[in-house]
């Protein structure tokens, strides 16, 4: 039996460490179990507040049918002791104490119940914003501390990262240079475009100012009496001679 003991004591040991290497690495974990926690807990106060409120809407319901009991317990006393039945008022008149002294304990019942209510419904609500408040400061903690970790991690990466041939810096380099070489040769052919597109206008301009110029002169020479030969006319081909060409003669 001595041995099982130390045997389930050191499997507890192990158990317990496992559990705390786990909450170590997990207090997001953590903080959920402890949220879910609270939610149970609170689940049962709200219970138990709903049949304290309960008693106190019966107590209530009570406390107004012996009201009205008591008021219709004096009417019949009146009117029996009125009309000689005072066997039957006095009868009526002892039930009359009974249900005041019930109306009484009740109201009594019904007053400390509602303080009851009362109280546990303001220590419900502190209990509730002292959760929430702690439950922010260890969100903030987690934040902190998760940060600082991002930060650690990235130090240590950024002190054990040398920059050799190669490596992401010449890499980087290398995307740079061909980048820069593709912005000139798209910038130049952009240009050359742009340079033979402006010399095709000059171009143009410069041969209807041409034209222009050989029609303003040809309706000048045309007021004259002038004419002129149309750039582009062929003259009039010589007439063909008709039978054999005469050879010349040989000496």
């Amino acid at each position: 039996m001595a041995l099982f003991a130390r045997i389930s004591r050191l499997f507890r040991g192990f158990l317990g460490l496992f559990i705390s290497g786990l909450e170590e690495q997990n207090p997001e974990a953590l903080l959920e179990v402890a949220r879910n926690d609270f939610r149970d807990k609170m689940s049962q106060y709200n219970e138990a507040l709903a049949r304290l409120a309960g008693i106190a809407e019966r107590l209530k319901i009570q406390i107004k049918n012996k009201t009205s009991k008591i008021q219709e317990l004096e009417r019949r006393i009146l009117a029996n002791f009125k009309a000689g039945n005072s066997e039957l008022a006095g009868s009526l008149a002892r039930e009359l104490q009974d249900t005041k002294t019930d109306l009484e304990h009740d109201s009594q019942e019904l007053k400390d119940t509602e303080e009851g209510y009362n109280n546990n419904v303001r220590n419900a609500k502190v209990a509730q914003k002292d959760f929430e408040e702690k439950v922010r400061k260890i969100e903030r903690q987690l934040s902190q501390v998760r940060v600082k970790e991002a930060q650690a991690e990235a130090a240590a990466a950024l002190s054990g990262v040398a920059f050799k041939v190669g490596d992401v810096g010449d890499t980087l380099k290398s995307v740079e240079e061909v980048l820069n070489k593709k912005y000139e040769k798209a910038a130049g052919k952009a240009r050359v475009a742009q340079d033979i597109g402006e010399l095709e206008q000059v171009k143009e301009k410069e041969t209807e100012r041409k034209a222009l110029e050989q029609q303003a002169l040809a309706e000048f020479l045309a007021t004259q009496g002038v004419q002129i030969e149309q750039p582009g006319a062929q003259s009039s081909p010589a007439p063909k001679e008709i039978g054999p060409k005469e050879k010349p003669e040989q000496n």
